[in-house]
């Protein structure tokens, strides 16, 4: 029987009983919106700790942050000196218009505005500045966990 949803980058094979079921078969994927998703979850989790979170600096350390890490080149280390958060809220939408440059833009009515909160670890060194967005660094950290 066909599968009734969106593309996805994991195998197929029959559902029948003509194939191995050794370990490699008992595995399972997380589909691109179920990451985004888990992801999302994460990153709004993290955030609340670290507004709560009455010491930061050992929150941090406990999340696996790094204080330090290689600059352009590897050359020089750049040490992290700020955490950064930005509230956005999404107060409408805008995508192309079929046949035209003029976007198609909807506004939200006041009960769909999403506010959106970001954190971003700032890191510099006396020649570089970097910011290292949370989401990325919850994505590398997930993985690293994950193995």
């Amino acid at each position: 029987m066909p599968h009734d949803h969106a593309p996805h980058d994991h195998h197929h094979h029959p559902h029948d009983h003509n194939h191995p079921h050794d370990a490699d078969h008992l595995h399972s994927h997380m589909h691109t919106e179920d990451v985004a998703a888990d992801l999302q979850v994460l990153a709004t989790q993290f955030i609340d700790g670290f507004v709560q979170a009455k010491d930061k600096t050992s929150y941090l350390k406990l999340a696996g942050v790094p204080f330090e890490r290689p600059g352009q080149g590897g050359k020089t280390a750049l040490k992290l000196v700020d955490v950064e958060l930005t509230t956005d809220w999404q107060v409408g939408t805008a995508s192309p218009s079929f046949g035209s440059r003029e976007l198609s833009y909807l506004p939200f009515p006041g009960e769909m505005v999403q506010e959106r909160t970001n954190m971003a670890l700032i890191y510099v060194s006396m020649d570089e500045k970097s910011s290292l967005d949370l989401r990325d660094f919850l994505t590398t950290r997930k993985k690293e966990i994950d193995s």
